[in-house]
């Protein structure tokens, strides 16, 4: 593979992530091109650093395109075991919603939000892989299971319907408490 330069190179990871149907990862993208993947993360900075909406998530990059006009979201508060979190997110993407983020509220670092953007099983299952494959403990873990998911879907009765499914599971935090 010829490798490809500096700007000419950013151009190109530009198009690619535009117009990707999923995530890009690192190593696909320094192969493409020729680099190492350290250089592939230095252009992500670069592009991000002009400007550019694009986020590292553990399926990859992604280039994030407006929401619909349609589009709404919802944050929702929730408590659970980690070991209840594959479940949990099966629940959401089931329910027909994207799971945009997690963020926990840390004693010293104050908000600490991790972008997840899962919206299928599938999504969901690369997502615990990464998670058991590095060995990376869940945000969650830093506050006794206690955090907030942002939630978007297509329409009120999806969002409905992902919130009673939480709420039936006993994911989401009681506001009595």
């Amino acid at each position: 593979m010829k490798k490809i330069l500096g700007e000419e190179r950013r151009q190109l990871l530009l198009e690619k992530l535009k117009t990707a149907a999923e995530p890009l990862k690192g190593g696909e993208l320094a192969n493409l091109t020729g680099v190492s993947r350290q250089v592939i993360v230095g252009d992500m900075t670069l592009l991000k650093a002009k400007g550019e909406p694009i986020i590292a998530t553990s399926q990859g990059y992604l280039y994030m395109r407006e929401t619909g006009a349609d589009d709404i979201f919802r944050v929702l508060a929730c408590h659970h075991k980690p070991e209840d979190t594959q479940n949990e997110l099966y629940l959401l993407v089931d329910a027909g919603v994207t799971v945009k983020d997690v963020t926990v509220e840390h004693p010293v670092y104050g908000e600490l939000t991790a972008g997840i953007h899962v919206s299928s099983r599938r999504e969901v299952d690369g997502f615990m892989q990464r998670i058991k494959e590095t060995g990376a403990s869940y945000l969650l873990e830093l506050t006794g299971g206690l955090h907030l998911h942002t939630i978007t879907a297509p329409n009120v009765a999806i969002l409905e319907q992902a919130i009673k499914d939480m709420r039936e599971a006993g994911y989401l935090m009681d506001e009595s408490e």
